[in-house]
């Protein structure tokens, strides 16, 4: 694309060189730059991408945008006052516009934005759309899943992977608005169709982060002003701030409150071992009866709300709504997998011991025979996570299976040794199996009736990370195995 196609409706304070350079494509990353490219300096918290120009145009570019002098004689320099606005801009122009062609569905939070997004995949899916996710798990397209370094990617991976998802004939597209994302302007170049804000609390302040929560709430309300229609959760006490300056309009949901879409009769669900929640929904309209999620805890009738209103508006039938809840699954998130009707058995991503505790006290609820845990802790990483975790899970477990996680370049009885420094603060039960499958193996081998057995740490990770190196273990595939070891017959 030439590059005046390109900067179509952006502002370019200062351009100097040709505007008529036909660029292959958009970079910025030096390392990474090919002939024919216009290289994007962005300014990050650890490397100035105006430090790296020179390289990029040794390694091929054509062009470069800055947002200060630069002297590279016989070069297409694009003066610009933020080069991440800037990039979003152009990279949507050079695809095409793709949001323009498929609905944009933005979800932020600190907690639910991935199983949300699920759950609304699962519902439209259900209708006959075909829906893409960005996020957390990655670009998810049909079955194919392409990794991603970060929650919210770059603007560029963005647009790139929203005009895939519209030639791969999805007509929707959910992504994870994460408050990073949000500030650093990855989100921009285009307007969402929906917004949605799941609950604000304490995270990701410090470091390269939010210096404050404050600028941590600041920049989840910016969805509110980059979306057309917002659903937000009115039962969160941060409601009102996340609305100052909003331009869209508003809808609300509730389980407490007055609101636009509201859940009641709210019952936990324990039957032939599967695990969940069961709730009616009315509003907008008209009510759901018996709807029922397949994931514990009562905080997920949020998320189903938020997931319902969204496709409520839309126009989904009620009974595309029921049926898409009633078989959502969220790799790696509470994902219920079934080997008999005798216990439950979850795989959950819970890495620390705030994660640990929320999962552990909400399958407590659930007055389960024992609370099975399955863990280790990764390598490389404080100590004090090791000790908080063996703390927690000794004292909301029945028995903890202390194993391997990602050790890298630990050993991992060494990292095993520190989770038994905050274990021994507890009365919990406790053995060690380092070997992964086979601690696996000895939970399903002694599981008991009314058992609710959790596998933590790895959720979608399909690796094991050992001295620098990535090894594929999926706990899904290892549960095959071991049923087929033991000569398992898996009840649906």
């Amino acid at each position: 694309m030439l590059i005046k196609n390109m900067i179509k409706n952006l502002k370019v304070t200062k351009s100097v060189g040709s505007l008529e350079l036909d660029i292959s494509d958009i970079s910025y990353d030096s390392r990474k730059v090919k002939k024919g490219d216009i290289f994007v300096c962005l300014v990050g918290s650890n490397s100035d991408g105006h430090d790296y120009a020179q390289s990029a145009v040794k390694n091929g570019a054509v062009a470069i945008v800055a947002e200060r002098e630069i002297d590279i004689p016989g070069i297409t320099i694009l003066y610009v006052k933020d080069t991440r606005e800037f990039l979003a801009g152009i990279s949507a122009n050079f695809f095409g516009n793709p949001a323009e062609k498929i609905k944009t569905i933005g979800i932020t939070g600190t907690k639910g934005k991935t199983t949300t997004s699920f759950m609304i995949k699962n519902i439209l899916e259900q209708s006959g759309k075909k829906v893409g996710i960005i996020g957390t798990i990655g670009a998810l397209c049909g079955d194919t899943i392409t990794k991603l370094p970060n929650t919210t990617p770059e603007s560029y991976e963005i647009q790139k992977h929203l005009k895939n998802m519209y030639e791969s004939g999805c007509t929707y597209c959910v992504i994870e608005a994460s408050s990073i994302g949000l500030k650093e302007h990855r989100l921009d170049g285009f307007e969402f169709d929906f917004g949605i804000f799941t609950n604000f609390s304490h995270d990701h302040i410090g470091g390269n982060e939010h210096k404050t929560m404050e600028e941590y709430l600041k920049c989840k309300s910016m969805l509110f002003k980059k979306c057309k229609t917002g659903f937000l959760n009115l039962d969160d006490e941060k409601y009102g701030d996340i609305i100052i300056d909003h331009t869209c309009k508003i809808f609300t949901y509730s389980v407490i409150k007055e609101a636009d879409i509201t859940a009641k009769n709210i019952n936990l669900v324990n039957e032939n071992g599967n695990i969940g929640v069961s709730f009616d929904i009315c509003g907008l309209n008209n009510e759901i009866s018996d709807i029922y999620i397949p994931i514990p805890g009562k905080f997920n009738v949020y998320n189903a709300l938020a997931a319902v209103a969204v496709c409520k508006y839309i126009g989904v039938k009620k009974e595309d709504i029921v049926n898409g809840l009633k078989n959502v699954k969220v790799k790696g998130r509470m994902e219920p997998v079934k080997i008999s009707s005798e216990y439950s058995l979850f795989i959950d991503y819970a890495h620390n011991a705030l994660s640990m505790e929320n999962v552990l006290t909400t399958l407590k609820k659930y007055n389960p025979k024992r609370i099975v845990t399955l863990f280790g802790a990764g390598g490389n990483r404080p100590k004090i996570r090791r000790y908080e975790m063996g703390e927690i899970s000794g004292k909301y477990s029945d028995l903890s299976v202390i194993t391997s996680d990602n050790p890298r370049y630990e050993n991992p009885m060494d990292i095993i040794e520190d989770i038994k420094t905050g274990i021994s603060k507890t009365n919990g039960k406790y053995t060690i199996i380092p070997d992964r499958k086979e601690a696996i193996k000895y939970c399903i081998q002694n599981a008991q009736k009314g058992d609710i057995i959790i596998l933590a740490g790895k959720g979608h990770e399909d690796y094991q990370e050992i001295q620098g190196k990535k090894y594929h273990m999926d706990e899904r595939e290892i549960i095959d195995e071991i049923c087929k070891e033991l000569k398992i017959k898996r009840e649906a």
